[in-house]
């Protein structure tokens, strides 16, 4: 948060600076293109500040390895549910 505020403190500091600065020249367009470019550079710095937690890598290969230690559950007959439909009322002829 503090890294934005103060990158977005420098954009408005060289928005000023872009129509204050006279005669106009070559710094008008630095100016210019600084207070252009900063918002992206503080969303960036904003998103990727010191508050991201680095994650540890975990093997894929020690969990597939500890599945195959574990013995086959045993073979059950699943449940077998039937369904049969009947008409409830005989189909009336439509006038």
């Amino acid at each position: 948060m503090r890294h934005y505020v103060i990158t977005m403190s420098i954009r408005m500091v060289c928005f000023i600076l872009m129509f204050v600065v006279q005669p106009m020249g070559w710094w008008t367009w630095a100016f210019g293109i600084a207070a252009a470019v900063l918002p992206y550079i503080a969303v960036v710095f904003a998103n990727a500040g010191d508050d991201s937690v680095p994650t540890s890598v975990e093997s894929p290969r020690i969990q597939i390895e500890a599945a195959d230690d574990a013995p086959p559950p045993a073979p059950s007959d699943p449940p077998v549910i039937t369904i049969s439909e009947t008409a409830a009322h005989p189909a009336e002829p439509r006038s």
